[in-house]
């Protein structure tokens, strides 16, 4: 009998759009002669649907509409109650697949609700979400393996700013400021001085309540897909975001065609394996499993590679540089969706 795979995709996230042509991909990428499957979107307000049209229509942000039927996530039997006029379907579910970006889906929370579920679920626990998706956070936890990071300071306010401005004027302008639990570059300004600064945390305050301000470092952006199942790592060969704008802002990264990405760029000697062990070593400080990519700046004046951030769902879209870096490692994308399910159903590393 096959097992029964709930990929949850959208969510109550400013990349809700991101999931959506994320799920696609791997909707696309799941064996179906294994595994039955069954997609739950859940919409900016929330709600939670079963869905059961073309998988398009959710890589196209269609899936809204009438034929919908709400869903309940049961912890006790777990199962979906699919709920009608006055009556309920179950149907079981042996393993989730969030596929599930930023707030509410990558940052801990829904992984808590699997396991009070007591249900398999691909990707990363609640701790290592919880911690990866705060940048501050992560900052400290590297900041005990020794790996070069830029120098930064940390808000929870505008009046804050004030407050360390001599922390702050140790810092070299340009300097970044950046929501400290939001993905895919949402909450993200670049500031080139001291008198914008307020007015950039004012905006950061939008999307959460701890803000980073970081030195802004001027190089090559790097990143280093991870990909782990029980006592085996593979980093692959890190690859170039080679962004048309000032920094790789989300208009950059889903809108702009002038962006692209380079899966095998030319890289001076050892820096490549550098920076396969430090995202492996990052990997594991935060406890991650399963999957995350993780980004690194090859700075242009010193030659460094400094570490930026780790994002434990990255992005399966159709330019995402998580699913081609493994392809180039010689891993298929159908091939790493199907071995993501299979080590969340054997309870590897769990």
């Amino acid at each position: 009998m096959k097992k029964q795979v709930c990929v949850i995709f959208g969510g109550a996230s400013s990349e809700n759009v991101v999931s959506c042509r994320s799920a696609y991909t791997i909707l696309s990428s799941i064996d179906t002669e294994l595994y039955d499957v069954l997609a739950v979107g859940i919409t900016m307000e929330g709600q939670w649907y079963l869905y059961e049209g073309a998988w398009e229509n959710i890589r196209d942000n269609l899936w809204i509409g009438a034929g919908n039927r709400p869903v309940v996530l049961s912890a006790a039997k777990k199962c979906l109650y699919v709920l009608g006029d006055g009556t309920y379907e179950t149907l079981p579910v042996d393993v989730v697949f969030p596929v599930l970006h930023g707030k509410n889906g990558e940052d801990g929370t829904i992984q808590g609700l699997f396991e009070l579920a007591k249900l398999p679920y691909v990707g990363c626990g609640v701790l290592s979400s919880a911690v990866s998706m705060d940048k501050v956070y992560t900052k400290m936890i590297v900041d005990t393996l020794g790996v070069t990071q830029a120098p930064y300071v940390y808000v929870q306010s505008a009046q804050e700013v004030e407050e360390l401005k001599d922390k702050i004027y140790a810092l070299r302008f340009p300097v970044f400021v950046k929501a400290s639990r939001s993905g895919s570059s949402k909450g993200v300004y670049k500031v080139d001085n001291y008198g914008h600064l307020k007015a950039a945390v004012a905006e950061a305050l939008h999307y959460d309540s701890k803000v980073l301000i970081e030195e802004g470092i001027v190089g090559r952006e790097i990143e280093c897909a991870v990909f782990q199942s029980g006592d085996e790592y593979i980093a692959s060969y890190p690859g170039e975001i080679l962004a048309d704008d000032t920094f790789y802002s989300f208009d950059a990264k889903y809108n702009n065609p002038q962006s692209y990405t380079e899966v095998q760029p030319d890289l001076p000697e050892g820096v490549a394996e550098e920076i396969r062990e430090a995202a492996v070593a990052i990997f594991k400080q935060l406890d991650c499993r399963s999957l995350s990519r993780v980004d690194f700046f090859l700075e242009e004046d010193t030659g460094r590679v400094i570490f930026n951030e780790i994002n434990t769902l990255p992005g399966f879209t159709s330019i995402s540089m998580y699913p081609m870096m493994m392809q180039q490692a010689g891993i298929e994308i159908k091939t790493l969706v199907n071995r993501f399910i299979a080590d969340a159903l054997d309870g590897i590393k769990r």
